[in-house]
Formats: C-alpha cells, structure tokens, sequence
C-alpha cells in the first residue's frame, strides 16, 4: 500500500511568491527527493490557469500528482479561514505556511493529518507592517491551526518560544529549519554577472527596507559615523518604505549617494555573486523568525554582523559577529564598530568567513525533508 503525501504548492504560482514561494519550492523539491519507499508525494494548488498547473509539475519534477482545488487562491483563503474546505479528502497534507485545510478530523480513524508552518508572528508583535487583511487572516488561521493541526512547524526555537506566548499548541510545536536558496552557487560566469550587476570592489551587502524594525537605516546611521570606513553599500530591497527613500536616508545619514547600489529581486546565481564578494554581509533586523539570509551567506563564506535577535543567534550558534540592539541610538554606534572591525581587520574577517562556512553544514533542504517525513511518521 503506498502512502501519500499531499503538499500545498499554491505560493509557487502566488502573483508575488516572495521569500514564502522559494521557501515552498526549495522544500518540496527535497520532500519529493527524500520520499521513503512505499510513499508519494501530490501537491494542491488552487483554481488556476494551466501554465501554473505546467509550472508547478515542471518545478517540482517527481510529483504523483497536482490536484486543482474548485476555488481560486483568493476564495480559496476566505473558504478555509471559515473552516469551509476542499482538498483531495482524507489523507496527509503538508502546508508550508497557514493557508490549509484545516477541520476537525481524527488521524486515528482514517490516517488524516495537517501540519501547517508559521514563519513568523509579525500580525501580532508589528501588525503596522502587514495590511489589516493579513493581520485577520494570519490571526484566524492560528486559532484555527491550534483547533485543528496535527503539528506545527517553526524554522527556529526561538519563534518557537514566541509563538508560545501568543497560543497554546502543547507538545505540537516542531522545529524544522530553513537552509540556501537552490541555485546559490558561484559559476564561471559571475565576473560577468558581478559587472552587469554593477558591484563596486569592495563592499558591505545588507539586506532590507527602511521599515525601523529591519535595520537598515541603522545601518546607514552607523555608516555615517565619523571614523567608520567609507565602504561602499549594496542594498538588497527596495528603494522606498512609505514616504522614506533609500538615497535621502543615506544623505541625511552623511553617505553620498554614489556610496549606495540597490538591487532587489535577484536570481540566485545573481545573488549568490553580490554575496560572495562582499566584504561582509549585515544582518541588522531587530526582529528575526529565520535566520535564512545568514545561512545564505554563510553558505558563501561571508563575514556576518547581525543583530542579537534570538533567531540571528541560534542560526549563527556564533559564527557571526552579535551586534546587541538595545535602545535608543546606541545600535548605531555599536553597528559602526563592528563594521569597522571587519572592514580594518583581514584576521577577524577571515575567522568569521571560516565559521560562518562550517556553520552552514548544518543547514540543507535534504535534512529539512528528512524532518518533515519523520513528523508525519510519528504523528
């Protein structure tokens, strides 16, 4: 008897799949390559054109099957956030965010089993960053995950213990990690890539908006600190947040503009190049529920400083320079010197590079999958 797992596939063909859709894609690309004897994997995606249906078969080559819900993704999230389903039937469904299936069932009569993820709990610690739809749904879909799912999947321990305080899963909370984006690699071509790209000699890579939670204009603050290095920057993100543009942040923090590269929506191979030859890569967030992008750079060998957000700590198990946040101004100055440090001493860059390399060998997809089968085996 073969033993089926279904995957909810729909961020891939999402009209803005984000960091959520690699996420969905790099995970089911290793469930399907880690699947036990005796058992498949399906995916479930909404209502939608057939080149999605094509895209998600071409993307995530080795699936049994793609089964089309009658609705499409926008009704699909309203019908399952009242608890009003349609899915394949009974059965294993693995979700890589909230959006599932989730009712009342008993795994224990005909094997049914949801287990959804929860990246981070920012409708509840900063609502201001999310629209006022997002914020009801994420909080609707919890309460119905802590009614109705079988297990609950977190990227880390340390939102793990976040989402502890918001509600009660008991014993179902499970830590599966995140690991490099697939294609992340260095290719002969990336002096070309690194030229089309515009990347200055030398340079700090941070990752971001001007939203004040990221860090990023604590970077720019530290940036314009007198003594500090006059590096360049390459910004990874886009260039406004609201009313605030990157470039006038960076004058009135006293950084020329010509000090400044913004690039967004980057390839992997393209990434993967800004990342390699980076001087150091920072990681200011104040608040953090993966901890991806360090594994990413990492996984390049970069010198990391990032910021003491738990997630940041446990990912860089102190393979990273720890910069503590605090209050008030003195994330700044504290930024400012631990760019320093790194850009003036080839010793300390190096010893990090080292680190954050071994580091990164604790985090792959393969693993991650391995993780997934166990828990649905177990449960």
């Amino acid at each position: 008897m073969t033993t089926t797992l279904r995957v909810i596939l729909d961020q891939i063909v999402a009209p803005v799949p984000g960091p959520l859709g690699r996420y969905t894609h790099d995970l089911a690309q290793a469930i399907v390559a880690a699947t036990p004897r005796d058992c498949e994997v399906e995916g479930i995606i909404s209502a939608s054109p057939p080149d999605d249906h094509d895209r998600v078969l071409t993307e995530i080559p080795g699936l049994a099957g793609l089964y089309k819900t009658t609705l499409a993704r926008r009704e699909l999230a309203g019908a399952w956030q009242l608890g009003l389903t349609t899915s394949p039937g009974p059965g294993m469904i693995h979700a890589p965010s909230l959006f599932a299936p989730l009712r009342k069932h008993d795994r224990t009569v005909d094997g049914s089993q949801v287990v959804v993820t929860v990246h981070d709990v920012l409708a509840w610690t900063h609502p201001e960053a999310l629209s006022t739809t997002t914020v009801a749904w994420q909080k609707g879909m919890l309460k119905r995950a802590r009614r109705h799912a079988d297990a609950i999947v977190v990227p880390t321990h340390a939102l793990a213990e976040r989402l502890a305080d918001i509600a009660d899963f008991g014993d179902r909370v499970r830590v599966i990690g995140t690991a490099p984006r697939d294609g992340l690699t260095i290719g002969a071509d990336a002096p070309i890539r690194a030229a089309r790209l515009g990347l200055p000699p030398e340079y700090l890579a941070v990752p971001g908006t001007l939203e004040p939670r990221k860090g990023l204009a604590d970077v720019l603050a530290a940036l314009g600190r007198r003594g500090v290095p006059e590096i360049p920057v390459v910004v990874l993100g886009p260039e406004s947040w609201g009313d605030q543009h990157l470039v006038t942040v960076a004058e009135e923090s006293g950084i020329a503009p010509n000090r400044i590269t913004r690039l967004d929506e980057l390839d992997a191979p393209d990434l993967a190049v800004v990342l390699a030859g980076a001087t150091a890569f920072i990681a200011p967030s104040h608040d953090e529920g993966s901890g991806t992008a360090i594994i990413e750079a990492f996984s390049l060998a970069t010198p990391v400083i990032h910021s003491d957000a738990a997630a940041h700590l446990e990912v860089s198990a102190g393979a990273g320079l720890a910069v503590p946040v605090g209050v008030g101004d003195g994330y700044g100055d504290r930024l400012a010197a631990a760019i320093t440090s790194i850009v003036t001493d080839a010793r300390l860059a190096e010893r990090l590079a080292i680190a954050g390399s071994d580091r990164s060998r604790a985090f792959s997809w393969r693993d991650s999958a391995e993780r997934v089968w166990q828990l649905h085996a177990d449960l």
